[in-house]
């Protein structure tokens, strides 16, 4: 039984802790769930999987694995995980879900198994940190507390000699609860100190005297503190969203950053609104502190979430916290993978910590997350339909960044691979400025109908820059 513990400086993992729990009465008796952080807003449970269809005594080697019928702690989001991120899940994941409104079961939803592919590249830190685990995408199921799960292996890998695994090892059902909403502006977020409180955080002192309106100092935590100060040229310290400029003002606030440079017309787009980390309600205790960038931004790679579409947009938030405690917690990144999420009604959102104008490294494209961008619309795109607005937004946001850093949303770069499924470490790839996950990597993300409209938002993009 694990137990995922939060801290200043990371998530670190404990082991054997075993406890009584009050569960709500369920539909069938099973295991107790283990939860973590009780004392900040959301929870992880994590519960093992075991041999389904009376094929216990194979233990890890059983083909079919999974949980029965039972109550538990509200949640709203799933994924299984596993312990070896290199290994893959060939099989079929479904869950079962009770909603808290009413009671009533769903039927079979199926899980996108194949995840490792929105990964650090193999060989950095965040990769290489022995934290990570192998990971399916994480479904959004909405307020629930029960759930069933079944884990089916494919009849090719049921084939494999005997003592092989046709699963991967160490199979757990991730249950996430997000937690509540995010503070109104002016609120502290839970857990903060009172206003006017001094910080004592000595990484704040770099912020005395940088100019900036600080009127949320004393009510923000140190880390939260510090991400929001990479975004002080943007906006106020601890400010929920990074407003719009029109262009005139987003070209006068270009050239202003760059007082030596050659001042003609730049090729940038209007600086769209978007949602900050705190205006999301992102737990800064749960990633690793610091950030971390790469020298410029030359592609921006657009996948989907594939958490499903069974959100409305007032729940994005609560699907961004979803992604990222799954990803953190149960998965073993430093932060959310993706620099951006964008939503069906088109607003944007900040992703991984570190400045929504730098150049920061993610964990969105295995191979390709240097001096690239991520950009994830909510939601599974296969079969449906992105919403306009959606498409609009990813027009937007990449004539904005891409401009930043003189990128042609029309045009072609190089970028030289970290390694993965498509393209060997070192190999320099001539890819579309505007990709879309699949480029980089072989996958179905961003799903086909996604990827079909990644044309017109390059032509949106383009004429946004002026180009």
């Amino acid at each position: 039984m694990r137990i995922f513990l939060a801290s200043s400086v990371g998530v670190t993992c404990a082991a054997v802790l075993a406890f009584p729990l009050a569960l709500p009465a369920p539909a069938e008796a099973g295991p107790p769930a283990v939860t973590s952080e009780p004392a900040v807003p959301g929870s992880t449970q994590s519960l093992p999987l075991a041999p389904l269809s009376g094929e216990r005594s194979l233990g890890s080697a059983a083909p079919e694995q999974g949980l029965t019928r039972r109550g538990v702690r509200p949640f709203s989001l799933v994924g299984v995980v596993w312990d070896n991120p290199d290994s893959e899940l060939y099989g079929r994941v479904q869950v079962r879900t009770r909603t808290v409104a009413n009671g009533d079961w769903s039927g079979w939803q199926d899980v996108e198994t194949h995840n490792h592919e929105h990964a650090a590249d193999p060989d950095t830190a965040e990769g290489a940190s022995g934290r990570v685990r192998g990971s399916t995408a994480p479904l959004w199921v909405g307020n629930s507390d029960g759930v069933e799960v079944r884990v089916q292996a494919e009849e090719d890998e049921r084939a494999t000699a005997p003592g092989d695994s046709p699963l991967p090892r160490g199979l757990h059902l991730e249950l996430v609860d997000p937690g509540a909403d995010a503070p109104p502006a002016g609120a502290p977020p839970a857990g903060a100190p009172p206003a006017g409180a001094p910080v004592g955080d000595p990484r704040l002192s770099a912020l005395e005297g940088a100019g900036v309106d600080d009127p949320h100092v004393g009510q923000l935590s140190p880390e939260a503190a510090v991400t929001s100060a990479v975004n002080a040229d943007l906006a106020p310290l601890g400010a929920l969203e990074i407003p719009a400029l029109s262009q005139e003002e987003t070209e006068r606030e270009f050239l202003a950053a760059r007082p030596g440079e050659q001042r003609a017309k730049p090729y940038i787009g209007a600086r769209p609104r978007i949602v900050t980390r705190r205006g999301w309600g992102a737990n800064e205790n749960l990633r690793e502190r610091g950030f971390v960038y790469t020298k410029k931004v030359k592609a921006a790679f657009v996948h989907h979430t594939a958490s499903g579409n069974n959100y409305s947009c007032s729940q994005a938030p609560s699907v961004i916290r979803g992604i990222y405690r799954y990803h953190v917690v149960s998965s073993g990144w430093r932060d959310i993978g993706y620099n951006f999420l964008v939503d069906k009604c088109g607003n944007i959102y900040e992703g991984r910590a570190g400045g929504v104008a730098k150049a920061v490294r993610g964990a969105h494209t295995r191979g390709f997350n240097t001096n690239s961008m991520g950009i994830a619309v909510l939601g599974s795109f296969g079969d449906t339909k992105p919403s306009s607005a959606a498409v609009q937004a990813i027009a937007r946001l990449t004539a904005w960044k891409l401009g930043l850093y003189g990128a042609n949303p029309r045009g072609k770069t190089y970028l030289t691979s970290g390694g993965g499924n498509l393209y060997q470490k070192g190999k320099s790839v001539r890819l579309n400025v505007i990709s879309g996950h699949r480029d980089g990597f072989a996958t179905e993300c961003p799903g086909k109908l996604l990827y079909g409209k990644l044309g017109s938002a390059r032509k949106e993009a383009a004429g946004y820059q002026g180009r």
